[in-house]
């Protein structure tokens, strides 16, 4: 029977190293250890103690090597390097993977490397460091070729510990023999530190990157908005500068035309003047031929019975006075151009408006009113789009947001800031009010004006249009507007409303201090015994 099997495998492992002893020695308390880890041990120590019976020694004790133990050592190792030689079930490791060290014929794959021991280990190999006691106490990492770059190369051990002061990593020795009275924490401390730095800072760049992409993103929908105003920009030139030539063309065709005429017609004058010149030099040539003749013939007789009736000169036509006058096309470019200048001043004007219709309506909001502000009377579509009176007064509960003095109603949409647009068809109505009004006016009463958060236009019998800004301003309208726009430029302070069919401007109010949310209001009006029955209809922009 050999000596290993009356040992168990503690009994040869080091209690310091706890692996299997090496050039071991014995205590004069009888204990063993490496001749190497006791050393150290002791050197670290003001006094020489057994680490395990804490028996203090005056002196450093003269150590003797433990032949016993030594043999016992070597053959345990000799014997587990012999059982553990070979392990042809598993495949050889490829190039690239870490080889087990203990395997001597075909290199296995490693799965483990112990920091303690200094190797790496198969499956198969791995199985003491997973069952003796000792060796559980190892640590394992992941099998690495690099292992000795992971112990202290001044004292052999792993790098366990983390020095904040000179901001390395020591082994267990180092705080005693190297780094006296610096900060230490174990690697595994500043690891999840580390880690939790590294997680921030990554954290941070991707915060940067969603940053930079959402930067990206907007950039590029600014392009985008950018292109498709170019896009609508240069259609309204399009349509302006082709109705601009059509204008001109009919310009020029009626002036080429006039001018064709007026030459037409001093030709047809002067065609008929010398179609009866030349009538009357043909009468005259026959007459003085005739006269001619008579004087040559010797017929004395005839030609005095004939003289008096020819002698006198036939009668013709007094051409004294009659002219065909140069006609004088002088100034006829500038005459023609005149009532063209005029034109094209209106309709550039009138592009221009439809282009400032054209530009505010890129802010249009789709509003829909909201049924918790409107008056009993009021009867609103399922949509929430249109609105008229009803007569009869709905038993409503009492709502602080609900008008109950005038027939009014707000949409739920609401302007705060920046730029807001709606469209209201009023058309078919005798009697009507629109524009914006302060969500937090009176809604027991009040009058219709900015004093009391109100900006608004009306329509009253039919054919008064009023500004409602404290007092009234009467608006004298070139047409009946259809449909009507309100626009808000809240930072501006402006509230703008347009006739939406001929893009003119109805009014605006300006100078404006907005503090408050601002809702769409609609109030129309009594239906005046059916007179005014007509809704009025939050329209899409654009139909």
């Amino acid at each position: 029977m050999s000596a290993t099997s009356c040992v168990s495998e503690d009994q040869i492992l080091c209690s310091i190293c706890l692996d299997v002893f090496n050039d071991p020695v014995t205590t004069p308390c009888g204990h063993n250890f490496c001749n190497t880890c006791i050393s150290q041990y002791w050197s670290s120590k003001v006094q020489c103690v057994c680490p395990l019976c804490k028996e203090v020694f005056s002196e450093r004790p003269e150590l003797k090597v433990n032949t016993v133990i030594s043999e016992i050592a070597a053959e345990f190792t000799q014997s587990t390097k012999n059982k553990t030689s070979s392990n042809p079930e598993q495949p050889a490791a490829k190039p690239a993977e870490v080889q087990c060290d203990y395997c001597t014929g075909t290199k296995v794959k490693a799965i483990k490397s112990c920091l303690k021991c200094e190797a790496s280990y198969c499956v198969f190999h791995l199985e003491p460091h997973l069952t003796a006691p000792r060796l559980k106490l190892h640590q394992l990492i992941k099998p690495m070729d690099n292992l000795k770059e992971r112990m202290c190369k001044k004292h052999n051990k792993p790098l366990e510990l983390f020095c904040k002061t000179d901001l390395t990593c020591v082994c267990s020795l180092c705080p005693i023999l190297g780094h006296k009275n610096h900060e230490f924490v174990p690697l595994q401390e500043e690891y999840e530190e580390q880690k939790a730095e590294l997680g921030k800072t990554v954290a941070e760049i991707q915060q940067k990157i969603q940053q930079r992409q959402l930067k990206i993103q907007m950039i590029e929908q600014s392009t985008k908005l950018s292109r498709e105003a170019a896009d609508r920009e240069k259609a309204h030139g399009d349509q302006a500068f082709t109705t601009l030539r059509e204008h001109v063309e009919k310009s020029q065709t009626d002036f080429i035309r006039t001018v064709e005429e007026q030459e037409k017609s001093t030709e047809k004058l002067a065609d008929g003047f010398i179609k009866e010149l030349q009538q009357e030099i043909s009468e005259l040539k026959g007459s003085a031929a005739e006269r001619e003749q008579l004087s040559h013939s010797e017929d004395h007789l005839h030609l005095i019975q004939s003289f008096p009736a020819i002698s006198i000169v036939p009668p013709t036509k007094d051409w004294t006075k009659v002219r065909v006058h140069q006609r004088s096309y002088e100034g006829s470019v500038v005459k023609a151009m005149a009532p063209l200048g005029e034109t094209i001043s209106k309709a550039v004007k009138m592009l221009l408006k439809k282009a400032e219709l054209k530009r505010v309506q890129h802010f249009a909001v789709d509003v829909t009113l909201n049924p918790e502000t409107a008056h009993p009377e009021l009867i609103l579509s399922d949509d929430g789009k249109q609105v008229h009176h009803g007569n009869d007064r709905k038993k409503l509960p009492y709502s602080p947001k609900r008008f109950d003095r005038y027939i009014n109603v707000v949409g739920k949409q609401s302007s705060s800031s920046g730029k807001f647009y709606f469209e209201v068809q009023v058309e078919g109505k005798t009697d009507w009010a629109v524009g914006m009004a302060k969500e937090s006016v009176n809604k027991m009463g009040g009058t219709l004006r900015p004093q009391e958060g109100y900006w608004t236009v009306m329509l009253k019998n039919i054919n008064e249009y009023k500004a409602c800004a404290g007092p009234s301003i009467h608006l004298k309208l070139m047409s009946k507007p259809k449909k009507v726009g309100v626009f808000v430029d809240y930072e501006e302070g402006v509230i703008t409303f347009y006739d939406v069919d001929t893009a003119a401007l109805i009014f605006s109010f300006t100078g404006c201090a907005f503090t408050h949310n601002l809702l769409p209001y609609f109030c129309p009006c009594t239906n005046n015994g059916g007179k005014n029955s007509a809704p009025l209809v939050i329209s899409a922009v654009g139909e």
